[in-house]
């Protein structure tokens, strides 16, 4: 087992505070307001532009060409199919592309990005994967737990559930668990609790997140 998945059981509450967060789950029996969802798509496209960042920070910090293009690679995912997805739903709701782009990140989608680009630009390879698997581990497991689900056929949810369950998400995600696994196979053990802070706090945000969408978190000044 390697140290992605060891992390896992060490933080498999919080693990599981993710998977089953009433957002989630809601999209999985199709019955989440589409308020909500509407809300959570301008979030989250508003940071998949500074998570995108990251990808082009790991292939800066990568000194063989085959990492330079995996991580190009999840890049180009990111930019010209999930943001798609997200660009496809603002049609839907009659949101311009403008006004996609010029939306104002809600407290918890900043503390988020602000985190991970921190923590990207101040560390390693190894602490910038810390940071960057929560997200693309989570959203593929939920994906796969919700394929079955009554949302997987819902007109509005099944086409997300569709994305994050896919086989190309899948691979891209294995790829980085495996280059994680690699990194810090052999690193000391204060260097791997450091390493599991970073992964932990990151996916405290992904619930975070999921509850900012819920409850349509705004600033209060």
């Amino acid at each position: 087992m390697g140290f992605s998945h060891e992390i896992i059981t060490e933080i498999d509450n919080i693990w599981q505070a993710n998977l089953n967060h009433p957002f989630v789950q809601e999209i999985g029996a199709g019955t989440l307001p589409v308020k909500k969802f509407k809300y959570y798509m301008i979030q989250d496209y508003v940071y998949l532009k500074d998570y995108a960042k990251m990808f082009a920070l790991g292939a800066l910090k990568s000194t063989d060409l085959a990492t330079i293009t995996q991580f190009s690679k999840i890049l180009h995912a990111t930019l010209t199919e999930e943001m798609a997805l997200h660009r496809q739903y603002a049609a839907r709701f009659n949101i311009s592309e403008e006004a996609l782009s010029s939306a104002e990140p809600a407290p918890t989608t900043l503390a988020y990005t602000n985190y991970l680009l921190s923590v990207a630009q101040s560390g390693g390879q190894a602490e910038l994967l810390a940071a960057l698997l929560p997200c693309m581990w989570g959203y593929e497991a939920i994906g796969k737990s919700l394929v079955h689900s009554p949302g997987a056929k819902h007109a509005l949810y099944g086409e997300w559930i569709a994305m994050y369950s896919s086989s190309d998400s899948g691979s891209l995600t294995e790829w980085l668990m495996q280059k994680f696994d690699t990194i810090t196979a052999q690193q000391t053990s204060t260097q791997r609790v450091h390493l599991t802070t970073i992964f932990k706090n990151a996916l405290r945000y992904e619930v975070l997140f999921w509850e900012m969408a819920y409850q349509e978190e705004k600033w209060d000044v």
